[in-house]
């Protein structure tokens, strides 16, 4: 055996890798790109797309129907035929003080409530983060029970609470010193009655906003919180240049989803006023269901619901655009 053949090792034949053109281009290969499942997701979302054109999409479509029709009893009964009244109901109420009142009511209701719920609900759970496991968990419980509560019985007991004769508000009041509010009622006036509405709105709807947040605080890094304090940062400095900014596009949802949900307030003022509220406590969704069920004016009352959908649109409108500045600043 010469030198050579024992210095000299057997190199493996070095294996080619399939062309790119091959691999994609050749049928069957397994690094073909397959277009066929394209519409597999369309496909999938196709039932619930549909309940949701049969459920959110036909009524829409009947209200804008409605809010341009002169639509009555007569025309519910079929003894007419619905008339075309083209933008007489818009004008009507366009022109009518008593509906300003109201929107001008509902916005200030709306601010009050939101305003509320997203500085509670932001304390709250800066405060969860400061406590022990097993309270954190005793709260959070608490939280969903009365966030799940039905918004009848919180209404009822919301009204217990604050009865004229047997109200336990009253009666705590009472005690202190220089102080008689046996017998006061909180309704004689739109202003108080609504304020104590407004409270009753605002705990149904903390305990989502605390929840929420407090999902949201435990993102914010802990590094950059202890840099700010070294920096010679307070509390104050702390929340306001990094925990603020992190929880900025939750905190903007919360309170666009808050503006939404406080605009459309419904049950919590019908039943509080047992299922005739007085004019110093309409909202618009009220007002508009006043007009359509208690007058029987169908396309007035329509056209008010319409007017209240594109306010609201105009809300998601700003939202959309305060999250795109978000994900361009990202």
């Amino acid at each position: 055996m010469s030198a050579a053949d024992t210095t000299t090792a057997k190199v493996p034949p070095v294996r080619q890798s399939p062309s790119s053109g091959s691999a994609a281009g050749a049928p069957g290969k397994p690094g073909r790109k397959s277009n066929g499942g394209a519409g597999v997701p369309w496909l999938l979302l196709a039932p619930c797309l549909l309940v949701l054109l049969l459920v959110l999409g036909y009524p829409l479509v009947r209200l804008v129907t409605l809010s341009f029709q002169k639509f009555g009893q007569p025309q519910l009964w079929g003894f007419q035929e619905a008339e075309s009244a083209g933008f007489e109901n818009f004008t009507r109420i366009l022109g009518d003080g008593e509906f300003w009142s109201v929107v001008l009511r509902t916005i200030v209701f709306a601010a009050g409530a939101v305003i509320l719920t997203m500085v509670l609900g932001m304390m709250i759970a800066l405060l969860l983060q400061r406590v022990s496991g097993w309270v954190k968990a005793l709260i959070n419980i608490v939280l969903v029970a009365s966030w799940g509560m039905p918004i009848i019985v919180a209404t009822a007991i919301f009204k217990w609470l604050f009865d004229a004769d047997y109200g336990v508000l009253n009666w705590l009041l009472s005690r202190l010193p220089g102080v008689d509010m046996i017998g006061h009622n909180w309704f004689a006036s739109g202003p108080q009655g609504l304020a104590v509405i407004m409270l009753l709105v605002v705990w149904g709807a903390v305990p989502f906003v605390v929840i929420t947040l407090s999902a949201g605080l435990t993102q914010v890094p802990k590094e950059l919180e202890e840099a700010a304090r070294l920096d010679g940062a307070g509390a104050w400095g702390v929340f306001r240049f990094v925990t603020l900014p992190v929880l900025k596009p939750i905190i903007v949802m919360l309170t666009t989803l808050s503006v939404i949900w406080d605009m459309g307030v419904f049950p919590q003022v019908y039943v509080m006023r047992n299922g005739h509220p007085e004019p110093e406590f309409q909202l618009l969704t009220t007002y508009s269901f006043d007009r359509a069920f208690v007058v029987n004016d169908y396309g007035t009352g329509s056209a008010i619901a319409l007017v209240t959908v594109l306010l609201l649109l105009g809300v998601v409108a700003v939202y959309m655009r305060q999250m795109l500045k978000i994900g361009d600043v990202e």
